[in-house]
């Protein structure tokens, strides 16, 4: 059974930086495109960063110049490196997985962005 932690979350000050991961667990073969979402309060889910199996990386607007994703195919993982943290990006983070034909979500991480 295939699943998806995510951790790393955290209460942290405007302007300060964070590093989340996404572990996988239950796959025997090539994990393919991971992603990145968000879910502020009150407001839909949004994509913010994709990478492929061959670790190659694209973002959303909302992402470029402060988060950086990266993967470790040897573990199964997954990271978002987000720096300059604002308020604005408080919100539970959600990693998905692609895997066989399937997609998988994990529970979340909450990064709370407040002084």
């Amino acid at each position: 059974q295939v699943q998806v932690e995510e951790s790393g979350g955290d209460l942290v000050q405007p302007g300060g930086s964070l590093s989340l991961s996404c572990k996988v667990s239950g796959t025997q073969l090539s994990i393919g495109n991971m992603a990145w979402y968000r879910q502020a309060p009150g407001k839909q889910r949004e994509w913010i960063a994709s990478i492929s199996s061959s670790n190659n990386p694209w973002y959303a607007d909302v992402a470029k110049g402060r988060l950086l994703i990266s993967r470790d195919n040897s573990r199964n993982a997954m990271y978002l490196q987000i720096n300059g943290l604002k308020p604005e990006d408080t919100a539970a983070y959600y990693c998905k997985v692609n895997y066989r034909g399937f997609v998988y979500w994990g529970q979340g991480t909450q990064v709370t962005v407040s002084s």
